[in-house]
């Protein structure tokens, strides 16, 4: 497998989200890259610079491909740059119409993206690591219960201040970082901030919390949500695309239009049901899923390959 990702190129800090990197003019070596590595299938994970260069360069020589809808950017962009959400469907739609398959993670954004007008979706879950996503010894934190975890990138899609401004018992604790960090720091100065941490380090975190709180409305899945519930620690959101999937009507969470009865009730989930629920998501499955969906594509000498394996998902992530 040969994997494509952003820290192999010269980069750059991307406009207004300085803490994403993106890669400068990669063309060249991305095209070298695939060319070299004579690929069974070609998986294109995002809508970055290297995702862009290697659909050009698998347009030019006639290779098939498949893509993800991973981040609903068009929303994002919205928020941040003021551009019309229609705009943004209507480019990530152009983006996506030569894939032979776009991998979408839930049922709630299938249908939002069958609105705008997407063909070739394809339903593929997310998984969780169950071996590394599990109840552990917590960290001591030393803080009033009951805690309130949030771990996250601190931007403008996640709608955090939903959960900083609710009237809570016990303690807020938010991980993560990103270019809303520092204005809500400020804001909220009796939230405990811990910045971010090692992945190895989630487990014994998600483990000292009593809940979850996911506050964000555009989400096309929310990974976090199964970690911490492969911790046993149950979720609180928001009744939307993200949470309607991995929550649901599981005993993993509460969902409810009003966050501050979510994040109380959760209290009394036990930590057995939430843990229970996110083993429905394992990466077994999901893995062998996302191999079926792959195609094959035709080398760059025009020959079709002779066996599917994916030897080169393009997993770049910017």
């Amino acid at each position: 497998m040969s994997l494509i990702e952003p820290s192999g190129f010269k980069r750059f800090k991307c406009p207004g989200y300085a803490e994403i990197e993106l890669a400068w003019r990669p063309g060249t070596t991305v095209s070298r890259i695939i060319d070299a590595a004579d690929a069974d299938a070609v998986h294109i994970a995002t809508e970055g610079p290297l995702g862009a260069a290697a659909r050009r360069h698998c347009l030019r020589r006639g290779m098939a491909f498949t893509t993800a809808f991973h981040t609903r950017f068009p929303d994002i962009l919205a928020k941040t740059l003021r551009v019309p959400t229609s705009w943004g469907y209507a480019w990530f739609r152009r983006f996506h119409a030569p894939s032979s398959g776009v991998m979408v993670p839930t049922e709630g954004m299938l249908a939002i993206l069958k609105e705008h007008r997407f063909e070739h979706l394809l339903r593929w879950s997310h998984g969780v690591d169950l071996q590394l996503f599990k109840p552990v010894a917590p960290i001591p934190l030393d803080l009033p219960r009951p805690i309130f975890l949030h771990v996250g990138r601190i931007s403008y899609e996640k709608n955090l201040e939903a959960f900083l401004k609710l009237d809570l018992p016990g303690s807020k604790l938010v991980y993560g970082v990103g270019p809303l960090l520092p204005a809500l720091r400020e804001k909220y100065p009796q939230v405990h901030w811990r910045g971010v941490v090692p992945r190895e380090a989630l487990p014994a975190i998600y483990s000292a919390a009593d809940a979850f709180v996911f506050p964000s409305r555009s989400e096309t899945f929310g990974l976090v949500m199964l970690e911490a519930m492969a911790c046993g620690t149950p979720v609180a959101a928001f009744p939307v695309t993200g949470p309607l999937d991995v929550v649901g009507d599981s005993d993993g969470g509460v969902l409810d239009h009003d966050l501050a009865r979510a994040a109380i009730s959760a209290l009394e989930v036990p930590r057995g049901c939430a843990r229970a629920r996110a083993l429905e998501f394992d990466w077994e499955r999901v893995c062998d899923e996302f191999v079926s969906f792959l195609v094959p594509a035709e080398g760059p000498t025009g020959r079709r390959a002779a066996r599917f394996l994916p030897t080169l998902p393009m997993s770049a992530s910017y």
